[in-house]
Parts: C-alpha cells; sequence; structure tokens
C-alpha cells in the first residue's frame, strides 16, 4: 500500500476551501492507501505566535480534522511536534541544502516582500523542513496544490541528494497527487482569488462559522451593477459567487439562478441568500460535531498520543537507518 503524506499549518480554522478542496479527498484516501496526516505546528513558528495561539490553533485544526470525518484508526492524524524524529531529519537535510537553491524558492521571495521585517532562518529552510515531513515516512503520493509543487521538487533534490551522497536508494521519489481528475478550487468572497486564511476573515467560510456570521459574510460579498446583455459572460467576482454554489448547492437551484442571470432577471440579494442558506446547510453536520469533540478533552489527548505513537513508529524506524547509512553508530 503506497503512502501519502500531507499537512496543514495551525495558524487557525479550517474553511471552505481546506474541506472541498483537500479534506474530502483525505476522507477517501483513508480507506485506500497509508495516510499521513500532520498538523504543521513547528512551520507555524516562522511567523512567531503566542503560546496561547498556537495550543488553540492546533486544538482548532485537530478538532476540525475529527468533526470532518478523518478517522484516527484509518489515517494516522498527529501533531508535527510530537515527532522529534522530524526535527532530526530536517537538520541532516539542512546539511546538503544550499543556499543559493533555498533563495531561489519563490515561497521564500513572497515572504520577504511581504514581511522584510521577519526573514528568518526557517522561512528559509521551510523547503527542507517540508522534505522532512514527507520522506520520514517514505511518501510516494504528496496531495499539493499550485502553489507547493516547487517545494516538492525541492524535496524529490534532497532526498534525491541524499541517495547520491551516500550510495543508496533508500528515500523514493514524492509526486503529486491528485486523487481527482476535478479538482475543486474554492473562490473566496472578496472577488479576487481562492478563499484563504492570509486574505481576512471576510474572504472565508470557516467550517465553525455559526449561521449568523455565515449570512453576514456572503450578503456582504463583492457583486456587480448585473449583467447588461443576456447570456454575457459573468465577471470574475459574479463567477466566484456562482463556483461556490455549484459546489454547496444542489443542481437545480444552480441552474435556477443561472437562468435568471442570463436573462438578466437575476437580483443578486436573493441569489446570495439562497448561497447563504446552502452553505449553513452543507456546513451543519460539521459544526455540530466541531462543538461536541472541542469540549472532549479526553477524547483529544487520546487521539493525538494514538497519531503520535503510530507516526513515531514509522519516522523512529527511517531515522534509525539512517543515521546509520550517516555513518553514526552506537559503540
Amino acid at each position: 500500500m503506497e503512502t501519502v503524506v500531507s499537512g496543514i499549518r495551525s495558524t487557525g480554522k479550517l474553511h471552505l476551501g481546506n474541506y472541498y478542496g483537500a479534506i474530502q479527498n483525505f476522507i477517501k484516501m483513508q480507506h485506500e492507501y497509508n495516510c499521513y496526516f500532520f498538523i504543521a505546528d513547528l512551520h507555524s513558528l516562522t511567523t512567531h505566535p503566542t503560546p496561547a495561539d498556537l495550543h488553540g490553533n492546533v486544538k482548532q485544526v485537530l478538532v476540525e480534522y475529527l468533526a470532518a470525518g478523518i478517522d484516527p484508526e484509518r489515517a494516522t492524524i498527529y501533531i508535527q511536534s510530537d515527532v522529534p524524529e522530524v526535527a532530526e531529519l530536517y537538520l541532516y537535510l539542512n546539511m546538503n541544502a544550499y543556499l543559493g537553491e533555498l533563495e531561489r524558492a519563490t515561497s521564500f521571495k513572497d515572504k520577504v516582500r511581504a514581511n522584510p521585517d521577519n526573514v528568518n532562518a526557517g522561512l528559509l529552510t521551510y523547503p527542507v523542513l517540508m522534505a522532512a515531513d514527507i520522506i520520514i515516512h517514505k511518501a510516494t503520493k504528496v496531495p499539493v496544490g499550485k502553489d507547493q509543487e516547487q517545494h516538492l521538487e525541492m524535496a524529490r533534490t534532497f532526498g534525491n541528494r541524499f541517495n547520491r551522497l551516500y550510495d543508496t536508494e533508500y528515500f523514493p521519489e514524492p509526486y503529486a497527487f491528485n486523487y481527482s481528475n476535478n479538482l475543486v478550487k474554492i473562490p473566496g468572497l472578496d472577488g479576487k482569488g481562492k478563499m484563504g486564511k492570509s486574505e481576512g476573515e471576510a474572504n472565508a467560510v470557516y467550517l465553525s462559522d455559526s449561521p449568523e456570521i455565515i449570512r453576514k459574510k456572503v450578503l456582504k460579498a463583492v457583486t456587480d451593477g448585473g449583467p447588461t446583455t443576456e447570456n454575457q459572460e459573468k465577471p470574475q467576482e459574479i463567477q466566484n459567487l456562482f463556483d461556490l454554489m455549484k459546489v454547496v448547492s444542489s443542481a437545480d437551484t444552480y441552474e435556477h439562478f443561472d437562468d435568471l442571470y442570463n436573462k438578466m432577471q437575476i437580483r443578486y440579494g436573493d441569489f446570495k441568500k439562497q448561497l447563504a442558506e446552502d452553505m449553513i446547510i452543507a456546513t451543519a453536520p460539521i459544526r455540530e460535531k466541531i462543538n461536541d469533540i472541542a469540549n472532549d478533552e479526553a477524547y483529544l489527548r487520546q487521539v493525538a498520543r494514538y497519531g503520535a505513537a503510530k507516526a513515531r513508529e514509522s519516522a523512529s524506524k527511517t531515522i534509525k537507518e539512517v543515521r546509520e547509512i550517516i555513518g553514526f553508530r552506537n559503540f
């Protein structure tokens, strides 16, 4: 059975983009692959969260993973910092990662432009830690978006470099894994790009948002003055909302409003009210589970400890063998 690895940074609540773009596929994968889904709290340290925020965000992601349907009996769910072997492999890979290639990483250059006063070594070596996350379980399949493909290529580079340096074929090459041919891209409510945490609260609908909050967010979503000719192409901000409706609403509902738009009869107020109600219905089962699981501290501790034990079993085997390959020996 092939191994799948994927992680999500512990920087806040999960939104519809996370759920429809990734987690739904994770739920299917856990029945067909050896899956490791981790909460990347070490990665989040590059932005210097407070201890309270870090703990709260890790708990939030863990709760929402479980509420969304990831089964700790089928997939290994763990917190990155609970597996110290990851940090050890990160150290070994850093010894053979070079400044020039790290500085050329697109994500690093973007972070430097966005936060010139916080150019820390963790940002520079982010791809090395990501590589350690992946290859420590000898994963061959990694579900990633376009923005992470360069990091995955670097993970292959670091694994292959280790193999060449020590004349071995120890680490397999990991590749991007698109579980479905119909990849779902969830747009945000700001009329621009995809739904994301970094775009602000108003851009994203979170799985834990109350019905009242969802209604407020959707009603404030960006629209225009309406169509001026029949069957005209929808501008980006309107197409985004229709794309959201295609995901959360019935086909009949989508076709109804699409027909109204094409006939220049659409009323955006009615359209957005329907979209909000369908989002509320779509997220209701998850939202209810979030509230129940979040209050069960004993269960969360049990899941975290069980996941850490399973992840460490895999990771410690890799580290033992890597240390032997490098030349570290016990006397």
